[in-house]
């Protein structure tokens, strides 16, 4: 069984992350470029965005075991003020993201802190944000990648384990599923594969073996699967790409409800 990654591997890929962001935006064209991937936005709308979650982040990080975000992060954040010029915008970037890493080493994976998702899968902790920033880094530097007429599969280091990551925390939740109960599976091209088992009890995802020539889909067959690289199952699921990019078995429909529900708090 694959294990996740370590916590000094999602700081280097944070930053990995982040150096390659800079490099598409320092590419693009204009600031003023369209985001396609993020309707109404402009790069450099995207830019303050990134920057200002790793310094929102950082703060919380370091304000420790919370019932909500620390005021003055939420405050800071809503007060941003950014850079109009590429190269000072871009250093105020890597500031940022500089911060988030420095309050993250110095925390620790274990620390606690106050974080919008449930604890079912993924914990409120220093180690939980840093593995969901590597993920909004990543997704967010296709973003960029796309405005500037160069977008890039996500590497699959980073894809492999954004799939489970989103799974664990942007679904996992102990809230009703308001459907009949049901199940999806997510295949890799890599050879990973994960079931989310949707129903009264909620939401929640666990490794599966990934199915073979010989064996094909198992006997209890999800209500629909999802075939593609992890780079593409990633995309699919932060809503970049249609489902019509990846192979989908099973009823395609399940996939629009499960894409409109809105778990209660």
């Amino acid at each position: 069984m694959e294990k996740n990654l370590e916590f000094p591997d999602l700081l280097r890929l944070i930053d990995e992350r982040s150096t390659a962001f800079r490099t598409a935006v320092a590419a693009a064209p204009s600031l003023d470029a369209q985001v396609p991937t993020c309707p109404g936005w402009t790069l450099f709308d995207l830019v303050k965005h990134l920057g200002g979650g790793d310094r929102y982040w950082a703060a919380i990080v370091g304000a420790g075991p919370a019932d909500a975000p620390p005021a003055e992060a939420t405050a800071a954040r809503a007060a941003l003020e950014v850079p109009r010029e590429r190269e000072a915008l871009l250093a105020w970037l890597a500031a940022s993201t500089q911060l988030l890493l420095s309050a993250l080493r110095e925390a620790g994976p274990d620390a606690g802190c106050w974080a919008w998702w449930s604890a079912l899968q993924t914990p409120r902790t220093s180690g939980g944000v840093a593995r969901h920033r590597v993920q909004e880094s990543a997704v967010h530097t296709y973003d960029a990648q796309l405005a500037a007429g160069a977008p890039q599969p996500l590497p699959a280091e980073v894809a492999l384990d954004g799939v489970e990551e989103f799974l664990f925390t942007c679904v996992a939740t102990p809230s009703a599923w308001p459907h009949k109960p049901t199940a999806f599976d997510f295949h890799t091209a890599e050879g990973r594969s994960w079931r989310l088992t949707v129903d009264g009890d909620g939401a929640r995802s666990t490794r599966i073996p990934a199915p073979t020539a010989a064996t094909g889909e198992d006997s209890d067959a999800a209500g629909a699967s999802m075939h593609g690289t992890a780079s593409e199952l990633v995309l699919y699921l932060y809503d970049r790409i249609p489902a019509d990019s990846l192979h989908v078995d099973g009823d395609a429909g399940l996939l629009d409800l499960l894409r409109a529900w809105e778990p209660e708090e």
